[in-house]
């Protein structure tokens, strides 16, 4: 009965006392926590199944096989054979993997919960801003991550090719999964240089006509970038993380160029219902003073002044 009380005795503009933040901040980052527990606990049952989604496409391209027709990829050197290392390897692993899956499977909750504690000290078109950015920045996280997860095969044969001939590679099935979660997460990460472009621009940070001014400088560094991040040194795979970038940055500038045009034709029509009109600080002009001379003082305060003076002279 108090909880529901303190719901409906709640600022409609989501002010509140600290110790209300600091208790809504714990409740949502409790959720947070669990959701990810949760996963994670269920990813534990299926991890090799997870493991083998991984690594089956690299093995596909440069594994190690009895069969005759693989003796090619042994003698180029591209023959590879995952292995581990200890015996407490494959619990760690299997930690760490099943945790990898509960934080990406489980980032819409969080983000959920990220954005419900923040959403009620917002205005409505920034709401809407930040509804946009959630549901867009998931998905393009998760294209650049499938991007990751298709240029690996390719990877794998371009940095195995390096081997001499005759030998077989044996890589770490640890060290292979913290190389494809960095390959993830970075591919993931750049993907959302637009997203991050475009809040920018609603923000009033930064104007499509700017950016469009960037395009040469914008181009030359998303190739370097995208040539520093990939480990493998074939433009193939350099290309599959700089071009979709390209892509998205002009599609970006487009949606700025456009919303500038937006908001220089709402300016002209006036202030929205939630938005402060703009206030005239300018002071106004003030009449000169008109000065008083002694003939025009106060009657009451010249008769009160020759009553005192008809007073003394009596006393005298």
């Amino acid at each position: 009965m108090l909880r529901s009380a303190r719901k409906q005795e709640r600022d409609p503009e989501g002010r509140m006392p600290l110790s209300d933040h600091l208790r809504e901040l714990r409740n949502r980052l409790a959720k947070a926590v669990l959701a990810i527990i949760l996963v994670t606990i269920v990813a534990a049952f299926f991890y090799k199944d997870i493991v083998e989604f991984f690594t089956n496409p690299i093995l596909d391209a440069v594994g190690c096989h009895s069969s005759f027709d693989d003796l090619a990829h042994k003698e180029s050197g591209t023959c590879a054979r995952i292995v581990l290392n200890g015996l407490l390897t494959p619990f760690t692993l299997a930690l760490k993997v099943s945790l990898m899956v509960g934080v990406i499977v489980g980032s819409p909750v969080w983000l959920y919960q990220l954005w419900a504690f923040v959403a009620p000290g917002l205005h409505r078109h920034e709401k809407k801003y930040a509804r946009a950015f959630v549901g867009t920045g998931v998905p393009l996280f998760l294209g650049g991550a499938f991007f990751a997860y298709k240029t690996l095969p390719t990877m794998a044969t371009v940095l195995l090719g390096f081997s001499p001939g005759g030998l077989d590679n044996l890589l770490p099935l640890d060290e292979l999964i913290d190389l494809i979660t960095r390959m993830v997460v970075i591919f993931g990460l750049s993907f959302e240089l637009p997203l991050l472009l475009v809040m920018l621009n609603l923000t009033g940070v930064l104007t499509g006509r700017r950016m469009l001014g960037w395009w040469r400088a914008m181009i030359m560094g998303i190739t370097v970038f995208a040539a520093v991040a990939t480990p493998s040194t074939d433009p193939l795979t350099m290309l599959a993380l700089a071009g979709p970038i390209w892509v998205l940055y002009f599609a970006a500038t487009v949606f700025s160029i456009l919303n500038d045009r937006r908001k220089a034709r709402l300016e002209e029509a006036g202030p929205g219902d939630d938005e402060a009109s703009d206030l005239d600080l300018t002071p106004d002009s003030v009449d000169d003073a008109e000065p008083v001379s002694a003939s025009r003082a106060l009657p009451e305060q010249a008769s009160g002044d020759q009553d005192r003076i008809n007073g003394y002279d009596d006393v005298t």
